[in-house]
């Protein structure tokens, strides 16, 4: 994560009014125990610990999605990996929790909010491969391995159109699992997220960055977020001083994309919205959005330009209108299981 801005004068150190007993006390982040949940959980609290003065504890809780070895589509997404956080934040267990942006499902609990999206890392895929090998240069049937439908449609079809011919191998686990299979020769390449692999310090894995004109992100992929209590006001704004307004308008229009696809997190959407500059003055954003068969042989793939939204209603309906572009051009159909 990069640094955050300069915050204001904190709270509880010289000038703050004194007495408070809970003024100094350790704020709890929850997180998953996986080591990139804790790398990325380490992070946001040094950020929060500057911003309010306190010290930040990382309270470790295990989520089904890490115990259940089913493949993801198999137990309602990535989603599962969020509520075990989000009840331990309503029964005060926690007083914040970090989650992968890409992992929440679309819809906002009203107890709970999304208090900050710090600045995005890279949003794009990488593939580590074999003999330091670039996607282009795999061979004939080559093993690439991801738990991602969104990722075997894109790949699917790149290789279809560009005569290569690939095997999506679906798998589940960390980064070191995963990288495993290639080590060992089981699979001659995986697919993962830079943004994962740079908050680990793996970055030296990558064998080659994807193009998003080859592999669209998931919604929110690169980015965190940072949740509390809804009612914890004094803890809500102290989360927002790390939020990025850019970050937060983009990832809301993808987002709002895939919940106006009616898809869960599991569903083969691929989702960018950036930033358009002129010199130094952005002046629009860009949303690009795709779904697909996982088997590539079918994919809606289109884009829409507008005015940078100023407000979440309208980063909203930049969503909304193109996933209507998309439904409009068949889109309903290739999303398999519909998940309400």
């Amino acid at each position: 994560m990069s640094e955050p801005r300069e915050p204001r004068a904190p709270q509880g150190q010289a000038g703050a009014p004194q007495g408070r007993p809970d003024e100094k006390a350790a704020l709890r982040l929850g997180t998953r125990r996986s080591k990139l949940a804790m790398a990325q959980s380490g992070l946001v609290a040094q950020a929060v610990s500057q911003v309010t003065g306190r010290p930040v504890e990382l309270v470790e809780i295990t989520t089904y999605g890490d115990t259940s070895r089913e493949h993801l589509a198999q137990i309602g997404g990535t989603g599962v990996f969020v509520t075990a956080l989000r009840e331990a934040l309503l029964l005060g267990e926690i007083d914040f929790a970090v989650h992968s942006l890409k992992d929440l499902p679309t819809g906002q609990p009203d107890e709970l909010a999304l208090a900050a999206v710090p600045l995005r890392e890279d949003p794009r895929d990488v593939l580590v491969a074999r003999d330091g090998l670039r996607f282009e240069e795999l061979p004939d049937g080559a093993r690439v391995g991801t738990g991602s439908p969104r990722r075997m449609a894109q790949l699917n079809a790149y290789a279809r159109n560009h005569g290569m011919t690939i095997e999506t191998v679906p798998i589940r686990g960390n980064v070191d699992t995963r990288i495993g299979y290639v080590r060992s020769g089981e699979l001659d390449a995986v697919v993962l997220a830079a943004a994962g692999l740079g908050r680990l310090g793996r970055t030296e894995d990558v064998t080659d960055f994807l193009s998003v004109d080859i592999v669209l992100p998931a919604p929110g992929q690169g980015a965190l977020a940072i949740e509390c209590a809804a009612d914890n006001a004094d803890l809500v704004a102290a989360l927002s001083e790390l939020d990025d307004p850019f970050t937060r308008a983009a990832v809301t229009a993808e987002r709002s994309l895939l919940a106006a696809l009616e898809a869960g997190c599991s569903a083969p959407v691929g989702a960018l919205a950036d930033l358009l500059a002129d010199g130094q003055i952005v002046k629009e954003m860009r949303l690009r959005g795709v779904v697909g068969t996982t088997d590539g042989t079918t994919l809606v793939q289109l884009s829409t330009t507008g005015p940078v939204p100023e407000t979440h209603d309208q980063a909203m309906v930049l969503g909304r209108e193109l996933a209507a572009e998309m439904l409009a051009k068949g889109a309903a159909g290739l999303m398999g299981e519909r998940a309400h």
